[in-house]
């Protein structure tokens, strides 16, 4: 178990123990086990021990929902802990998956984002790609029965694309090239951490990202010729299928 996941298992356990000092006696509701001020031998009338047992209730309820909410926050946190980039304790499988999922959504076209995505693989920069691959989809065997085991620190995962076709960056073009394209993914133990170390494709991302990509760059674009052609290329993808 990580740092992370261990500190946050201490401050789970401190705070269920916080929660039942409380309930114990630390905020007890007003008047609980306190001296009512009645007579020795006299008991309480009834509705006054309806009343106390409905604000006891109220507040162990309150008190309750409290605490569920504090626990369901800090499982929460441990999740993302144990979801560490490439944990040895996880499937090969979801590096591979997290890194394309990443790419479908156009992080590798992002400088903001390319650090994130380069936690997933053993090579920390990409050459400028000239198009980038437009998607419906992908589908990665996550099954240990459909990989190539090399041995129990490297496996090779095969993944599935549903390729609509290719944007070229340098003239906004768009050629369809609807198919599929089958892709092997070689993952390996790299620094005791699932790395992908090849192959290093160009951008695979999704067809309504690559939408929003293509009108982002139509909305700054300056120069009249250029925009009418990303205005174009909008139609294209849009239509494309």
């Amino acid at each position: 178990m990580t740092p992370n996941v261990v500190g946050r298992s201490v401050l789970l356990r401190r705070t269920i123990n916080s929660a039942y000092r409380s309930i114990d006696g630390s905020l007890v509701p007003p008047g609980e086990g306190q001296d009512e001020g009645c007579f020795s031998g006299i008991s309480p009338h009834p509705s006054t021990l309806l009343d106390r047992e409905r604000a006891k209730n109220t507040h162990y309820l309150a008190v309750g929902s409290v605490i569920l909410c504090q626990l369901l926050a800090l499982l929460l946190s441990a999740g993302d802990g144990l979801a560490q980039t490439g944990s040895l304790q996880h499937s090969p499988s979801d590096v591979v998956k997290r890194y394309l999922a990443l790419d479908y959504k156009g992080a590798r076209l992002d400088a903001m984002s390319l650090e994130t995505v380069a936690s997933y693989t053993s090579w920390n920069e990409e050459p400028t790609w000239g198009h980038v691959v437009v998607t419906r989809g992908f589908v990665v065997a996550e099954q240990y029965r459909q990989w190539e085991v090399i041995d129990r620190l490297e496996v090779v995962i095969p993944v599935t694309f549903q390729v609509i076709g290719s944007v070229y960056l340098e003239t906004a073009g768009f050629v369809q090239e609807a198919g599929t394209e089958e892709v092997r993914f070689r993952v390996k133990v790299v620094k005791n951490r699932w790395r992908i170390v090849e192959p290093m494709l160009p951008p695979h991302v999704g067809q309504k990202r690559m939408v929003n990509l293509v009108r982002e760059a139509w909305v700054k674009e300056t120069d009249p010729a250029k925009r009418d052609r990303l205005g174009t290329l909008q139609v294209e993808l849009r239509k494309a299928k």
